[in-house]
């Protein structure tokens, strides 16, 4: 069985970061994965995150299984908190469920889809986060891709966004990134939002939102307005939520998936049937960071000092942001009109290697870079190292 088998192709973020770990030049720079680091280039756990764990220590007796639908009060808290006064939830029209992460819900979402229309496939917008293809392939899905980047602007390509929405099929499914787009940090403003929505209500679509970065660009608010506005106007929409980003909880793998539903009835449905796809794909969600994340929101003042810590960091973004603008070195991309962690360079592969090679400063071939990675300490060096390639390229 396992002698003639072949290993997969490589993810190539993931080969990004062995790179940069075997690399032993003490001014290496990591501008791969997609972690948030602060101006010390740390990937440090939240204040308000560490004070509740340390209430779960103390108050924890056991570590039963949650059940396939892991902890349901974590799912109203972070709903509540992220879509406030929603009115699919009074309704109870929103079945939601605890995940592994953002990634487990995303990939429920596609299950549940799958298992109740074979035949949809997904419209994806391009280039997109590595794992958004795989995995809808791994669920049986078809993918449909269209350019949603225009590269020399930095912007979304709006037309052909709105081309392939007019292209689909009824019950298709269509991937949005709920902000701060991974990996080019072009997002949709409210008026594209509004004409995307009509395309959506008329062609009977579903949209998939991936929501990995709420609060990161603009605030809570502002960062789930294009989701609240499909919430809002349509029958059936599908939504992956991670708190990874938001809450510093990469390894505790602590996610949701919410959906919304025509009616009462089919919520209900809904949730029972990705309960029992749950039960067959980890039979129980983790407990560790849904608990945290429930501290945190059920406390005043708790989720007021986390609302300051999501500030300061989304704060930073933006003084980075503005710094690599300030140094021309993107020609004519809108750094400062993206948002969230990523935005990509006008790099060729041979001088995104010549970084590797002679500055130690790693990014994924796609020209993506993750701008958390940049701080006081090392921006200007990176600056410098891409005039040097940009302006050399016979050693690239």
């Amino acid at each position: 069985m396992f002698q003639d088998i072949q290993p997969p192709p490589a993810d190539s973020l993931m080969e990004v970061g062995k790179l940069y770990r075997a690399d032993d030049r003490s001014d290496k720079m990591d501008l791969g994965v997609g972690t948030y680091r602060d101006n010390g280039g740390q990937i440090k756990v939240m204040a308000t995150v560490k004070e509740a764990e340390g209430w779960k220590l103390k108050s924890q007796i056991g570590k039963g299984y949650l059940g396939p639908a892991g902890d349901p009060l974590f799912c109203e808290l972070l709903i509540a908190e992220l879509l406030p006064n929603l009115e699919a939830m009074a309704e109870g029209r929103m079945a939601t469920i605890q995940t592994p992460g953002g990634t487990g819900a995303y990939r429920l979402g596609l299950e549940l889809a799958a298992h109740l229309s074979p035949g949809s496939r997904l419209i994806v917008g391009t280039p997109t986060w590595p794992n958004h293809i795989p995995t809808a392939e791994h669920c049986g899905i078809e993918h449909v891709a269209y350019p949603y980047y225009d590269a020399a602007t930095g912007r979304v390509d709006f037309e052909s966004l709105i081309a392939a929405a007019n292209a689909a099929r009824p019950r298709d499914l269509f991937l949005l990134h709920g902000c701060c787009h991974n990996p080019t940090g072009a997002s949709l403003t409210r008026s594209q939002w509004l004409a995307l929505r009509a395309v959506l209500a008329a062609k009977d679509l579903v949209p998939v939102v991936d929501l990995a970065y709420a609060g990161l660009a603009r605030g809570i608010e502002a960062d789930m307005e294009g989701t609240r506005l499909l919430l809002d106007a349509l029958p059936q929409v599908i939504v992956a939520i991670s708190c990874s980003k938001s809450f510093g909880l990469y390894s505790d793998r602590t996610g949701m998936l919410a959906v919304l539903a025509p009616n009462s009835r089919s919520a209900r449905s809904c949730r029972l049937t990705a309960e029992a796809l749950a039960r067959m794909l980890w039979s129980n969600p983790p407990d560790h960071g849904a608990a945290v994340v429930r501290m945190i929101l059920s406390d005043p003042t708790l989720r007021n000092a986390w609302y300051g810590e999501l500030e300061e960091m989304r704060t930073r973004l933006l003084s980075v942001r503005t710094r690599l603008a300030a140094a021309s070195i993107a020609g004519d991309i809108d750094i400062e009109g993206q948002d969230g962690l990523f935005t990509m360079l006008p790099l060729q592969a041979a001088q995104i290697l010549a970084l590797r090679r002679e500055h130690a400063i790693y990014l994924d071939l796609s020209s993506r870079i993750n701008i958390a990675g940049l701080n006081d300490n090392n921006i200007d060096r990176f600056i410098e190292a891409c005039r040097h390639v940009i302006l050399h390229p016979c050693i690239a």
